[in-house]
């Protein structure tokens, strides 16, 4: 909560700071007899003498200043100290005074913004009246705007902030905003009032440049990267670029603008400002963004590794794995004199070695995978021989298969079989499919499903190795993998399909 009041202080002070640049701005850079000319028509219109900066500057700053440390006085410190403390009564007498001194600055202030009123007004009094009842109109539109934006901040911290917060959309869709908001502002400065048409070219350049922004974050760059030509990269933002010279046409149309100077003007400002500072701004706060999301998806990745590895050694290197391939060797080896039983301690080492060194690497050969899988129903295959009601079909093509992918990427949904669709009284029956292409790996298992209560004891969902596997598959292979996974009372079928790049021989 802190941090998002933070924020909001620091979005009312960029808002204060951007007003007060824009009434400073105008006192540095026009000539102030243009200035006395331009905001004191009125005053002359009623025979009242008009000084800009008495009547002008240093209201409208004493204006917002009050707004802006009456804003951050209740929103930082009464509303969470007392009111969202149930400490009303307090509060209340607190918000007293805040209300009082806003209103008070206010009603100083408009005496002297609208001065010329004592040239229509007969008295001081009515003067002073009219400006009183403006300034508590004001104040109490101020006091109903922050209510609406307080409920609607409880609204969303309250039903949609958990679930978009974390939304790398969502921040994204902050900062756009705030640098395109922050770009129309800025033109708007610039703009002097005493001329509409000066105005309206202004304020269609800052939309312009607003919109060019928008579409170089979220159309030029990105599919730059995918094409990686410039040639093509420069006719797009041309293209773009074109469209400015319908829009500053139609704000020509709707000013009025005079011989054409202002449409001529605004072509000018809105190219140069587009290739000098929109576009090169836009390009470093894309690379800057994927430069974060890309080290955010290794870190994601390399963690996802780490934590599937020791998931994974948990989930397989359990009690029940070694003490049935234990016993499996051990009854093999007084009915068969050792023979089977080498190959099966062979066949468990090569497993382990698998897990203890394979395992930890970024990719490994198909092939590797494949030996791992074939050794490890190899040794169900003796835990369960003799038992004609288990059927177990493997069918592993491996022509073709001269890819790398992660390591235990397969490994999850054999295991899962074998852990849930193998019993020793019930009809049972797995089936294993691996073949390949130049492009693409297709895996299909399909086991019946026999669950038993020690087993539902272990683990009460179905399958962390597949929860598991299905994570990898999004972080490692996003948009380069299809997983059908589909379940009924007594089935499960799994398929998998990885697209692979030939050149590589990799999962891409």
């Amino acid at each position: 909560m802190n941090k998002i009041r933070r924020t909001e202080f620091g979005i009312a002070t960029g808002i204060f700071l951007l007003i007060l640049f824009s009434l400073l701005y105008k006192s540095v850079v026009y000539n102030v007899f243009d200035l006395q000319r331009d905001y004191g028509w009125k005053f002359a219109r009623y025979h009242q003498v008009f000084d800009y900066y008495k009547h002008y500057l240093f209201p409208l700053l004493a204006h917002i200043a009050i707004v802006y440390f009456s804003f951050v006085f209740v929103h930082g410190v009464l509303v969470p100290r007392f009111y969202e403390k149930q400490r009303y009564t307090l509060g209340a007498l607190l918000s007293f005074p805040v209300l009082m001194s806003l209103f008070f600055i206010i009603w100083v202030s408009d005496t002297w913004l609208y001065g010329y009123l004592f040239g229509v007004y007969k008295t001081v009094r009515g003067v002073h009246t009219h400006c009183a009842k403006a300034a508590f109109l004001l104040t109490f539109f101020y006091v109903v705007v922050y209510l609406i934006y307080y409920a609607g901040r409880y609204l969303f911290l309250t039903y949609a902030y958990e679930r978009v917060v974390n939304k790398s959309w969502f921040r994204q869709s902050l900062v756009d905003g705030a640098v395109m908001a922050g770009i129309i502002m800025f033109w708007l400065m610039v703009a002097r009032n005493d001329d509409r048409g000066f105005v309206l070219m202004i304020f269609s350049v800052g939309v312009f440049c607003a919109f060019m922004y928008f579409v170089a974050m979220h159309r030029l760059y990105p599919r730059y990267l995918v094409h990686r030509n410039k040639k093509v990269l420069v006719q797009e933002m041309i293209g773009f670029w074109a469209l400015s010279f319908i829009w500053m046409l139609l704000t020509a149309v709707q000013g009025s603008f005079n011989s054409g100077a202002y449409y001529a003007a605004g072509l000018v400002i809105t190219t140069l400002v587009t290739a000098i500072a929109i576009l090169p701004v836009a390009w470093w706060i894309f690379t800057a963004r994927n430069a974060r999301a890309s080290t955010l998806q290794g870190l994601r990745q390399a963690l996802t590794h780490t934590e599937a590895g020791l998931d994974f050694l948990r989930w397989q290197i359990n009690p029940h794995f070694l003490f049935n391939a234990l016993n499996t060797l051990y009854g093999t080896a007084l009915q068969e004199q050792a023979t089977a039983t080498g190959q099966g301690i062979q066949q468990l080492g090569d497993m382990m070695r698998f897990m203890l060194h394979d395992n930890t690497l970024e990719s490994i050969p198909l092939e590797k995978e494949i030996a791992y899988l074939q050794n490890y129903i190899a040794l169900q295959r003796l835990r369960t021989q003799g038992t004609p009601d288990i059927i177990i079909d493997v069918n592993i093509d491996e022509a073709l298969c001269e890819h790398n992918i992660a390591p235990m990427l397969l490994i999850p949904f054999v295991e899962n079989a074998f852990k849930y669709g193998i019993s020793q009284r019930n009809k049972s029956r797995i089936n294993l499919s691996l073949s390949c292409t130049n492009d693409k790996i297709y895996f299909d298992v399909y086991n019946s499903i026999h669950v038993n209560k020690s087993v539902e004891i272990e683990n009460e969902s179905m399958g962390i190795g597949i929860n598991n596997v299905r994570q990898r598959l999004n972080l490692l292979y996003p948009g380069k993998h299809d997983l059908n996974i589909r379940e009924t009372g007594t089935e499960f079928f799994v398929h998998l399909t990885l697209v692979v790049d030939p050149a590589k021989n990799d999962v891409i």
